[in-house]
Formats: structure tokens, sequence, C-alpha cells
């Protein structure tokens, strides 16, 4: 039975779609919901002499919309009568969402995937729920939309 769930929501569809499926399986385990949106270490860097200077107006501006999500996640969590922990973490998503699981103690992972047609975008886009699986020390459970 899973005790501590750590979801990694990002609003998307399959986000959305994985946030159901945790909420069913956290009721029915009566289990603690751990809710992480994930922001990447920020890529706008302008070279300077001696270093690189990071755009923080940005950066401001991207913490501003995973807190966003976050809140949005955590709305729709409490509306359903859980009571769910949120955190925004930055970095890599396989490094962070890991190590945040690892943190709490979580026996589970839910994350949203959605299929993608050519395989360009496969390619491209590489697939975080395959590396998560990986890298994790849990149970992961991929939800699938397409």
């Amino acid at each position: 039975m899973y005790r501590r769930i750590v979801l990694a929501y990002d609003g998307s569809e399959s986000g959305q779609r994985a946030l159901l499926d945790s909420r069913e399986i956290a009721q029915w385990s009566q289990a603690e919901l751990f809710l992480v949106a994930v922001m990447p270490l920020a890529t706008t860097y302008l070279p300077v002499e001696g270093g690189f200077y990071e755009d923080a107006g940005r950066e401001a501006a991207d913490r501003k919309r995973f807190e966003d999500i976050l809140a949005e996640g955590l709305q729709r969590l409490s509306n359903s009568g859980f009571a769910t922990h949120g955190e925004v973490l930055v970095g890599d998503p396989i490094a962070a969402i890991t190590e945040y699981a690892r943190g709490v103690a979580a026996d589970l992972i839910v994350v949203g995937h959605r299929h993608h047609e050519s395989w360009a975008a496969r390619w491209w886009r590489g697939s975080t729920a395959r590396a998560l699986i990986e890298h994790a020390h849990c149970s992961v459970l991929v939800v699938i939309t397409r």
C-alpha cells in the first residue's frame, strides 16, 4: 500500500490526468500527497567579460509561473478534501523529483506523459517518464494521455 505519494505536476493535460489518478490512489490507500512543480535551471545567459549574466527578471517570471501551476494543483486537491504539501523545485526535473521523493520517503511517484506522434518529437523532447523510472528509488506511475 502506498503511504507517501509525490506527484510531479506541470499543469498540462497529462499532468491534470495524473493529478486525478493520484487523488484516487491517495483516497484508496489513505496516503499523504506531495505536489511538486519543477522549474528548470535558467537557460538564458548572456556572455559578459569574465562570466555570464543571468536575466533575473525572466527567472522571477518563470518562478511565478511555476508557483501559479503549483497553487492551481494544490487548490484542486484541497477542493477534493486532501491536505497536500507543495513545493516548487529548481533544477533538472529527474534529479529534482527523485531527490525530493527520497527526502520525503515516498513510495510512489506519479507523473503524466503525453505520447508524441512523430519520431522527431519523441527524439527531440525525450521522455521524462522513462528517465524517471530509471532513476527513482520507488515505484513510478506514468499516466498516459494521447
